[in-house]
């Protein structure tokens, strides 16, 4: 009795799957951005018809139109407050990056130092920014300072928490590889240490990119209320006080901008730096 035929090869049902995964991924890539853009679209439609039909008074709520004709008509006003809150945000993030790090490693070398200076750096975390805004205020002369100082409290902690929990987050095995092999001090924290703690470390800069810009509007209300004309919170609380609500809106719409681009970046760097060796980074099949 002869054999039986071998079966047909399943290439042509496999590559309807790839055709079928493929597709799923273009699908996604696109809703991915046309989905939040029309409920962007649908959001302004809807508060411009609210305003429309109820005949809402511009110095209540604003039209859309007229938020946009504030962003043209004041942007000699705006661009410059922009400036200076990006520049207070930048240099709070960098402070926090520049600190948090060194600390960080400090505290990882050293039980000593963190045991010594940790609870103070809780301490600025948990201390409400709003209330140390006046006191710094009083004894830094400059009002852009004082502000950054403000700022950089706030985006301080999540730098040091999260990098001092990546660096002792090195795998035990290699750590007992390192010691076998006689790796010195900063051998193990710069081949094992750091990779380990790339991924904590990049997680908390999403987060105090955030609160660097959180925390440099909130510097701007407190200190901007003495009249220093300070970024885009200061704006912001003129306008109100001028009852300018379309440039009121206009200011609160460009911060809500910085914070998203500041996460979009956060989130490329983050991207670049894990996408080729990280498990968060990786794309699997499926």
């Amino acid at each position: 009795m002869s054999l039986a035929e071998p079966s047909a090869p399943a290439a042509p049902v496999i590559d309807a799957e790839e055709a079928l995964r493929a597709r799923r991924e273009r699908i996604n890539r696109i809703a991915k951005w046309t989905l939040p853009s029309l409920v962007l679209v649908l959001s302004v439609l809807a508060w411009h018809l609210y305003v429309t039909i109820a005949e809402v008074p511009h110095y209540i709520l604003p039209g859309p139109v007229r938020v946009a004709q504030a962003l043209v008509s004041d942007w000699a006003v705006l661009w410059p407050a922009m400036l200076t809150t990006g520049r207070l945000t930048l240099l709070a993030l960098l402070m926090a990056v520049a600190g948090g790090v060194a600390l960080a490693v400090a505290f990882t070398q050293s039980k000593w130092a963190e045991m010594s200076f940790f609870p103070y750096a809780v301490i600025l975390q948990v201390t409400p920014v709003i209330a140390i805004a006046p006191l710094l205020q009083i004894y830094v002369e400059s009002a852009f300072v004082a502000a950054l100082l403000c700022a950089w409290i706030v985006a301080f902690f999540p730098i040091l928490s999260n990098t001092t929990i990546g660096l002792k987050s090195a795998d035990h095995n290699l750590q007992d590889l390192f010691t076998i092999y006689g790796a010195s001090r900063w051998q193990r924290l710069r081949y094992l240490a750091a990779p380990s703690a790339l991924p904590f470390f990049l997680g908390g800069l999403k987060i105090a990119g955030g609160l660097a810009l959180i925390g440099a509007v909130v510097a701007e209300f407190v200190i901007g209320r003495a009249g220093t004309g300070l970024g885009l919170a200061s704006t912001l609380l003129e306008a109100s006080y001028r009852f300018n609500f379309g440039r009121l809106y206009a200011a609160l719409i460009l911060i809500s901008l910085m914070g998203v681009v500041i996460f979009a970046v956060m989130s490329i760097i983050s991207h670049l730096a894990l996408r080729k060796w990280h498990e968060s980074a990786l794309k699997r099949e499926g």
